[in-house]
């Protein structure tokens, strides 16, 4: 069985095997000891606080084999981004060029630098290791953050948003930044891209052009990855995208990939979910009724566990979920508590 769960520092060695394996345009897992750690202590201590209300704290959780206590994944949700370190997108937009006495006519497409997204919740540092990738496994390391999100969306802001990997090559060399940094830097991608996952982002204010870009003047590798994503993030995007995320002209400074967002209320697996007490009944009962698999998690915050299930079935007339003991002790249920729900 595989139980999502937050992280500890117990967990840093294999926190920095999948930094490792993640590879180049994952800004949010720099293989870097103290930036790993450091991580895991702020999750630590978000976990373990009484909140009711969006502060910039960080959510990181772990998908083990509870068989093995083998960690095959990572995945995090940001309550409030921009408010310690500012959050810098590229939002494409439009401006015309207009002469009635020539009879001209034209639009252009451009880039402007700006913190739009600043104090909005966003999921992130989405991992999962390759021997791992089958089954529903991936799609529940997605939306098991929803279910986090919707028991405590107290923590959270209204709108969330995600940061897709843009297009770039085998050795982390993005054409929408060889445009900038033939322009405007002299650092390589890759060295850009590990800054930004440390944290330092002030050569984007010292260094960024000031002004709208005009799109038609970047090159045409450059143009052609705008809101693109890279080819092994295409699953995760339409996943999202069938959650109720939209790209709204939001784009990365550095490889141009989209940023998607909705409104957590509005978000499929939030919305769906459901809260129900439990009963654990047999297996085989359970088995004979159920054909769906569950996402199921308790009502924890420090202790918040959550899993996938043929294991579990619906009860309608009484209103409970059943399940079998395995599930309960898994999640640290016990007959009576309550449990949130959606179908995977």
């Amino acid at each position: 069985m595989q139980v999502l769960r937050p992280i500890t520092t117990a967990d840093f060695a294999a926190l920095k095997q999948i930094a490792i394996e993640s590879g180049h345009g994952f800004t949010s897992l720099p293989v870097d000891d103290e930036q790993l750690k450091e991580k895991i202590d702020r999750a630590e201590k978000s976990f373990a606080k009484n909140i009711n209300q969006t502060l910039d704290e960080s959510y990181l959780f772990v998908l083990e084999d509870s068989e093995t206590g083998e960690v095959i994944g990572t995945t995090a949700i940001e309550a409030a981004v921009g408010l310690s370190v500012p959050l810098y997108h590229y939002h494409l937009g439009k401006t015309v060029h207009h002469s009635p006495t020539l009879n001209v006519y034209n639009t252009v497409d451009i880039l402007s630098m700006c913190n739009d997204y600043t104090g909005c919740s966003e999921i992130c540092t989405l991992f999962l290791r390759e021997n791992s990738r089958k089954g529903l496994t991936g799609r529940f390391l997605s939306r098991s953050r929803f279910l986090f999100m919707a028991q405590h969306s107290e923590r959270f802001a209204d709108t969330v948003i995600a940061e897709m990997r843009g297009v770039s090559d085998e050795d982390g060399h993005s054409p929408f930044w060889q445009w900038l940094q033939e322009h405007f830097f002299s650092i390589e991608f890759p060295q850009a891209d590990h800054l930004v996952g440390l944290g330092d982002k002030v050569f984007i204010s010292e260094l960024m052009p000031k002004y709208p870009i005009y799109v038609n003047l970047l090159s045409k590798k450059a143009q052609a990855v705008i809101g693109n994503v890279h080819d092994k993030t295409k699953p995760a995007l339409k996943l999202l995208e069938k959650e109720g995320f939209e790209h709204r002209g939001y784009v990365d400074l550095f490889d141009a990939g989209p940023t998607v967002e909705a409104k957590l209320g509005n978000i499929r697996s939030v919305r769906e979910s459901q809260v129900c007490p439990i009963t654990i009944g047999e297996l085989e009962h359970i088995s004979q009724h159920s054909s769906d698999t569950l996402a199921v998690c308790n009502q924890g915050v420090s202790g918040f566990k959550a899993t996938f299930t043929q294991h579990a079935h619906y009860n309608h007339a009484k209103h409970t979920l059943v399940i079998s003991q395995e599930v309960a002790d898994a999640l640290n249920l016990s007959q009576g508590d309550a449990a949130r729900f959606f179908r995977l």
